[in-house]
């Protein structure tokens, strides 16, 4: 069995234990949140509690004033956009120069957005970013019609391009506690910021839709100036 069909096959294994919706249709709705009662009762399992705490990636001053939640996904075209000019002037304006805290957390609409945040976190944070802005470089390219195999095998590639080996990358992708513990993850954050779509943007607890960067700004200087 070939590393890609050893990945294929315990990726099919996760959906089958529970993350089943990841092998719908790229089109598939986001999951269910779980309600408060069945968060306590899963973590009240074994497996639960077996999960790693995942942990936000994190960019600019953890003590500013402001603090900027992305929420993106890195099948979205919208994201693409965004992270291609927008975040490198706010990057350049409010993240280096300490003005901001600027938190990123990946939404998973899709199968190939999960699999491409096990990949990016192959690297641990300081090579988040890297990998992440790979990702929406090469968004098109990777997902070219949707085959499931070549996706993987493209994020194979990426990984390697970004200085994984095959064996750190083939470990990273079928990490199937990682897996359940993003989507959990996800799915709590999702709830309590009332998340439907992407990019979506938590300033400083209140959230915004995708906009130009000049209003992104002017929010900026608004929440600075309180």
């Amino acid at each position: 069995m070939n590393r890609i069909t050893t990945i294929l096959a315990v990726l099919a294994a996760v959906i089958a234990g529970g993350l089943w919706y990841f092998m719908q249709g790229d089109e598939a709705p986001p999951p269910p949140v779980p309600t408060a009662q069945q968060q306590g009762a899963q973590a009240d399992t074994p497996a639960a509690e077996a999960l790693p705490v995942i942990e936000d990636i994190t960019m600019g001053n953890p003590e500013a004033p402001v603090t900027v939640v992305e929420y993106a996904s890195f099948t979205c075209p919208h994201c693409k956009n965004f992270h291609a000019g927008p975040l490198k002037q706010l990057k350049a304006e409010y993240i280096d120069t300490g003005k901001i805290n600027f938190v990123y957390r990946e939404v998973y609409f899709d199968k190939f957005g999960l699999w491409a945040a096990l990949l990016a976190r192959c690297g641990g944070q300081e090579r988040y970013m890297q990998i992440a802005d790979m990702l929406y470089e090469q968004q098109s390219q990777w997902l070219a019609g949707g085959d499931v195999a070549q996706v993987v095998a493209n994020l194979n590639r990426i990984g390697r391009d970004a200085g994984l080996s095959d064996d750190k990358v083939a470990a990273c992708l079928t990490d199937t506690q990682m897996a359940r513990a993003l989507v959990a993850t996800y799915q709590k954050n999702a709830e309590a910021d009332g998340i439907d779509s992407t990019p979506s943007f938590v300033i400083n607890g209140q959230k915004y839709n995708n906009m130009p960067y000049s209003e992104f700004r002017a929010v900026l200087e608004e929440k600075l100036a309180e």
